[in-house]
């Protein structure tokens, strides 16, 4: 896969059905429950719902056009995991160009600016953009979201149906996820690992940062992963951008997506999806489960890989801008 298929791979591709969410495990995560349970505790701990999440007010950017129409509810863009607000700015100028709306870019929480919390989950990204469009005067706003950003997109508009007007997930499922997480752990306990001397310029530690992940990171992932990487300019000191002591100590908490949702929505809006058919993200096989959450959605599919957005950006804006504008 392209620069980050290799990387957002790892997650779990065991399909989770409404209703059956509890007993419905793959392999994979029947592998992952039998952890220790200290671990376990700690990932059921960061990823718990029943405590009411403290919201954190996102870092973001906005694009608007001298005929930008105040009045039209704004485009809010989420970013997939270890991703940020910088990757979706070409895309967030041209649909603010090519639908007259204003469109906000996002770090979503535990990446690129916005601030680090002790949790990470959809129930928490939740709170954030409804603090977010309090905070801006927003009564109704259209969301995208690409994987992970995706997923809070939805989560957002099952539980807040009468906020979004529409809705746009990129290349993910409300149904299934791909992969094992034990990949991702492995990742991460990479970047962990990353030990640099503060006295070397940028250039030098991302260079040795990258060699360090080659040992158990795909070679197409690791130049996504080192846009992380920030050097302290008051000490020197490097670290990550994303939070990966808490976005490793959540992974387990992308087994629960599902039975979060089972009994939420339906969301009625107009919805479409956009997924990669080199993509493992979406199954077609998941459609008719996904139409349960999202019953005026349509998918369309393009030839890439996980990042539609980068890999073909003309139809991609086509296709969301027809969308907004219809």
């Amino acid at each position: 896969m392209q620069l980050f298929n290799g990387t957002l791979r790892c997650l779990l591709r065991a399909a989770h059905r409404p209703g059956k969410y509890a007993a419905h495990l793959s392999a994979a995560a029947a592998a992952t429950a039998t952890r220790a349970p200290q671990q376990q505790q700690q990932w059921q701990r960061h990823y718990s719902l029943s405590a009411d999440p403290a919201p954190i007010a996102m870092a973001y950017e906005m694009f608007e056009t001298p005929n930008t129409d105040t009045n039209k509810p704004p485009l809010m863009i989420m970013h997939g995991l270890f991703g940020s607000k910088q990757n979706w700015r070409s895309v967030g100028r041209a649909i603010a160009s090519k639908t007259n709306r204003r469109v906000f870019t996002v770090d979503l929480r535990n990446h690129g600016d916005s601030p680090h919390a002790n949790t990470h989950n959809s129930a928490g990204m939740t709170a954030d953009i409804k603090t977010f469009l309090a905070a801006n005067g927003i009564s109704k706003v259209s969301l995208m979201g690409h994987s992970m950003g995706g997923r809070a997109s939805m989560h957002f508009s099952l539980y807040n149906t009468q906020l979004v007007e529409r809705l746009i997930v990129v290349d993910i499922s409300p149904v299934s996820m791909p992969r094992t997480l034990d990949e991702m752990n492995s990742i991460m306990l990479g970047m962990q690992e990353v030990v640099l001397p503060s006295n070397i310029p940028l250039s030098e530690a991302r260079q040795r940062a990258k060699q360090h992940l080659l040992k158990t990171v795909a070679a197409d992932s690791v130049d996504f992963i080192m846009l992380n990487l920030r050097k302290r300019p008051d000490t020197g000191e490097f670290h990550w951008a994303c939070n990966v002591d808490v976005l490793r100590s959540s992974l387990n908490g992308f087994l629960n997506y599902g039975r979060n949702i089972h009994n939420k929505g339906p969301f009625l809006g107009p919805a479409t999806f956009i997924c990669g058919s080199h993509s493992p993200y979406m199954n077609p096989d998941d459609w008719p489960e996904v139409l349960h959450f999202f019953p005026n959605a349509n998918l369309h599919w393009l030839e890439t890989g996980h990042l539609v957005h980068l890999e073909k950006p003309h139809d991609f804006i086509k296709l969301t801008t027809d969308f907004l504008n219809s």
